[in-house]
Formats: C-alpha cells, sequence, structure tokens
C-alpha cells in the first residue's frame, strides 16, 4: 500500500535527520545504525539526551512523551516512537 511506503519513507528521513544530529555527540565517532544504542554506544548523558529530544520535537513539531524514554535505547526505536507520534 502507499500508505505503508510513505511510512518507510518517513522512517528514512527521519533515521537521517537523527544520524546528522547525532553526529555533533558522536564522541566516540562510531557508526551509527538503527542498533546503536544512544546512552550505552555514544554515551549521551541524560542531558544530552533531553536536548537531543528538544531538538527532534523541534524538527519535526511533535511532542515526545518522557515516559517513553526508559523503552527506547536505539537510534531505531527513536526513529520508530517519531514515526508513530508524526501524523
Amino acid at each position: 500500500s502507499r500508505k505503508g511506503a510513505d511510512k518507510m519513507t518517513e522512517y528514512r528521513e527521519c533515521l537521517e535527520f537523527l544520524y546528522s544530529t547525532l553526529a555533533t555527540q558522536n564522541k566516540k565517532n562510531i557508526e551509527l545504525t538503527e542498533s546503536t544504542r544512544m546512552v550505552a554506544d555514544i554515551g549521551l548523558s541524560s542531558l544530552e539526551v533531553m536536548e537531543f529530544i528538544e531538538k527532534i520535537e523541534d524538527h519535526f513539531d511533535i511532542s515526545i512523551p518522557l515516559n517513553i524514554l526508559p523503552d527506547v535505547n536505539t537510534i531505531g526505536e527513536l526513529a520508530k516512537k517519531v514515526g508513530e507520534l508524526n501524523p
């Protein structure tokens, strides 16, 4: 279905945005993939995670509920959540 294709494109675009936004905080210069863990692999502090979330909210004009954050460890999981929140 066309809708499914749109969602996939949105997911890809979201991933690209997350990768480029995280690039500045990727101090270890690891390769960023969907399975990269933001805290465990990149080493983001809780403050950096909050700043990152704010950038995503501004960019996509959405509000990310903080209670989902414990369940979102990887870049791919975050991109999926953004897709769900993005109407």
